[in-house]
This record gives C-alpha cells, structure tokens and sequence, in this order.
C-alpha cells in the first residue's frame, strides 16, 4: 500500500515539473513579469521613477499624468 502512493506521489511530481518546465507555461510567465514590470514603471508614482520615465511615457502610449 506504501509502495503504490510513493509512486503515485513521484509520478504526480514529474508532471507538475514537466507542466512547469513547459514552453507555454515559460512564456506565460516571462510575458507577465514583463507587463508587470511595465506596468509599475509607467504608472509609477514614487518621484524618482516618474520624473525619469515622464517623457517616455507621453511619447510611447500618449498618457496624460497631469
């Protein structure tokens, strides 16, 4: 009875790291950090980064922040 839910629980494993590891998956991932890393810099509202990212901002997707 071990034996098989030992198995079982190894099998399970291999497909959560084969469905992880898959190219879909990676590219779902890689495109989300990407926006939210877009999306934080953008519509920052901390001076620093605004200041910095002001102008780009206006040129590259024409949004008014005033």
């Amino acid at each position: 009875m071990k034996t098989s839910s030992i198995g079982t629980l190894g099998s399970l494993q291999q497909r959560t790291v084969r469905f992880t590891l898959s190219l879909p998956v990676q590219a779902t991932l890689y495109t989300s950090l990407f926006a939210l890393i877009l999306w934080t810099v953008y519509f920052s509202t901390y001076p620093a980064v605004h200041n910095q990212m002001h102008s780009l901002r206006h040129h590259t997707l024409m949004v008014g922040c005033h």
